[in-house]
């Protein structure tokens, strides 16, 4: 065969094999473009940047062919309202708390935490190995989602106060913004529970709107100003012992994802998770110093409240069970392995964590 001719030929020929594969590489990997609205405004760089780092890694996992563009709170769907939006199919995916949506139904709750309910680690084994998410999905599919954990906060502090928490009465009357199931048991023992978005908070604690409020934790609520306003901080956060952000997306658009954008997706939401914790976990300590530096007034729960708390916590969790199915579902299994979980907790993990707090003045250095 004549060397140019085979050469010219090959040439050809691997040219009308590129012309193939291009089209058959962009129907494998189409370029598809998303939508994410957080119920977190952006000032606050961690548990909204959850939102973009889900976003940056999904671009990074499908060469950019698959884009989510992320918004915070109320720029193009309320805060609290983004399931809602995400259900009609408004936009395909949101960054959020889903025990905010607990007025739809309560089993919300257990998509971010249930008060004296799992710690940090629990909850995620609960969702990943556990069996939990996949019964959440079970319930998430009537409203037309599908769920995946996002990130986490570690457990979080008890919220700010205009008054001492002495005793079960200095809680009746007290207007405290509260996310989720906790307004419940609040209601139980008096409180007037306020379901206020995070953006909205420190105006109605500075005008009197409400007497405290809960948020996140020191880095946090250091960043909202609380400390401005309101001089008692307590913990612990009995209603969080952990606080899961949950991404949700509408059902039908996830399904239609090739299985290599479900995976990045996937993926992306579990690196966050662990990059969420992590940062909490560094800036925490350094901002609750400072806090106290500058006049916080530390302060625990009472026993006798926290006692009070968590049997209000399990009579309302009974009243919810008798009437709601779905609940009564995941509130059995989740409590199960509460149990379990702690069985092993209390022999390693929680010994070894009160053994090295005891002893850490003799530690340092």
């Amino acid at each position: 065969m004549n060397r140019r001719k085979f050469l010219a030929s090959a040439a050809a020929g691997t040219a009308v094999a590129s012309t193939l594969a291009a089209p058959a590489l962009a129907q494998a990997h189409p370029e598809i473009k998303w939508r994410l609205a957080s119920s977190y405004p952006k000032s606050l760089d961690t548990i909204y940047n959850g939102a973009e780092q889900i976003a940056r890694r999904v671009a990074d996992l499908t060469e950019n062919k698959f884009q989510i563009q992320s918004f915070g709170a109320g720029e193009i769907v309320p805060g609290l309202q983004t399931m809602q939006a995400v259900r009609d199919g408004t936009i395909e995916m949101t960054c959020t708390s889903p025990y905010y949506y607990i007025g739809v139904d309560p089993t919300f709750a257990f998509g971010t935490v249930m008060p004296f309910g799992l710690n940090t680690r629990m909850q995620l084994a609960w969702m990943w190995q556990g069996g939990g998410n996949e019964l959440l999905n079970e319930f998430y599919a009537k409203h037309n989602i599908y769920g995946l954990p996002a990130g986490n906060t570690g457990c979080q502090m008890g919220g700010w106060f205009r008054k001492e928490i002495k005793t079960v009465e200095d809680v009746k009357g007290v207007k405290i913004r509260i996310g989720g199931y906790a307004g419940r048991v609040f209601q139980k023992l008096g409180g007037v529970p306020q379901q206020i978005a995070g953006g909205d908070i420190y105006p109605a604690l500075e005008k009197g709107t409400i007497d405290a409020a809960e948020w996140v934790g020191p880095y946090d609520d250091e960043k909202l100003g609380f400390n401005k306003v309101a001089p008692y901080y307590y913990y612990p956060g009995w209603w969080e012992g952990n606080s899961m952000v949950g991404a949700l997306m509408n059902i039908e658009k996830w399904k239609a994802l090739p299985k290599l954008y479900q995976d990045a997706i996937t993926t992306a939401c579990a690196e966050t998770c662990n990059w969420m914790m992590a940062k909490y976990d560094v800036l925490n300590p350094a901002a609750l110093r400072r806090l106290v530096a500058s006049g916080t007034q530390l302060r625990p729960f009472p026993p006798a409240v926290l006692d009070a708390f968590f049997k209000a916590t399990n009579e309302v969790n009974s009243e919810i069970a008798a009437t709601n199915e779905p609940f009564k579902k995941l509130l059995e299994h989740h409590n199960n392995f509460r149990s379990e979980g702690y069985l092993w907790w209390q022999v390693a993990e929680y010994s070894m964590d009160t053994y090295n707090i005891r002893t850490r003045a003799q530690q340092k250095g």
